[in-house]
């Protein structure tokens, strides 16, 4: 494990200024994002009140419907203006922390959730260590689930928004696609993007057995992505959400459409 991780400042700073909760609940991708992966949690999940520990859990977004359907919840974030959101929710506490150093003991979680750490480690060992220490609290036969930005989201995220045309944007894409870098340029902080390959081999190198992987937003976010856009409509609710929504659980059994997805979601156990 990592002796004295650190998380980047320009990450706390990204999260402190911005409004994550308001990402997931006001726009028909966000939307698309935290509806579909309840709707897989919930496939997976023990029986309420199981214990779960939230990593990196943000604002509480998640957190706060795990506590509305009994589930006993702890977040751990490294953004102190998270820590104070999702201690105001109701069944949720949570302190400041690093998925990379958890203070929970050995065996003490019946479920741990990495929905966000991931893509904040550039470095495998970092990512291997996230991992590792969720297989630690986890109980045995717990659920872990973990989540990743998909390599090719930045390629499909810049056609949708037209910003594929700027040469600076294509060689950022193309850095991205090679390395799995991202620098911040625009509407985000620095992250880590994977191949579902390597989110699974990574996974299996830090322990854990037998992952499910699934594509989150499944193929069709891009077109919702593209509406939203240059329409400036709330298409929550709309049939071109829905029809998104019915395509990415269509596209579940085909393995070659999960890096299609914006994030795709590991499921395993220690």
């Amino acid at each position: 494990m990592t002796s004295n991780p650190a998380v980047r400042p320009e990450i706390i700073d990204f999260y402190t200024r911005s409004d994550e909760a308001a990402r997931l609940q006001t726009t028909a991708t966000g939307t698309l994002e935290f509806a579909r992966t309840r709707e897989l949690l919930r496939r997976h999940l023990p029986p309420a009140p199981a214990r779960v520990l939230d990593v990196g859990g943000g604002p509480g977004t998640h957190a706060r419907w795990l506590a509305d359907d009994g589930y006993t919840v702890h977040v751990v974030d490294p953004v102190p203006k998270h820590v104070t959101q999702s201690v105001a929710i109701d069944g949720v506490t949570a302190e400041l922390g690093d998925a990379r150093r958890l203070t929970a003991a050995d065996r003490t979680y019946d479920v741990v959730l990495l929905l966000g750490p991931l893509y904040h480690l550039h470095d495998k060992t970092d990512r291997i260590s996230a991992l590792a220490e969720a297989a630690r609290v986890a109980t045995p036969g717990g659920l872990i689930a973990a989540a990743a930005i998909s390599r090719y989201s930045p390629l499909l995220d810049y056609i949708a928004t037209t910003g594929i045309t700027e040469s600076a944007i294509q060689d950022g894409v193309r850095d991205t696609l090679a390395q799995g870098r991202y620098a911040g340029q625009r509407g985000f902080t620095v992250a880590y993007f994977q191949t579902s390959t390597e989110l699974r081999a990574e996974v299996t190198e830090a322990g854990l057995t037998d992952p499910i992987l699934y594509g989150i937003e499944g193929p069709g976010w891009v077109a919702v992505k593209a509406i939203e856009k240059y329409t400036s409509a709330n298409l929550i609710g709309t049939d071109i959400y829905e029809a998104a929504l019915a395509a990415a659980r269509i596209a579940e059994p085909h393995l070659a459409l999960t890096d299609t997805s914006a994030h795709f979601l590991a499921i395993t156990g220690p």
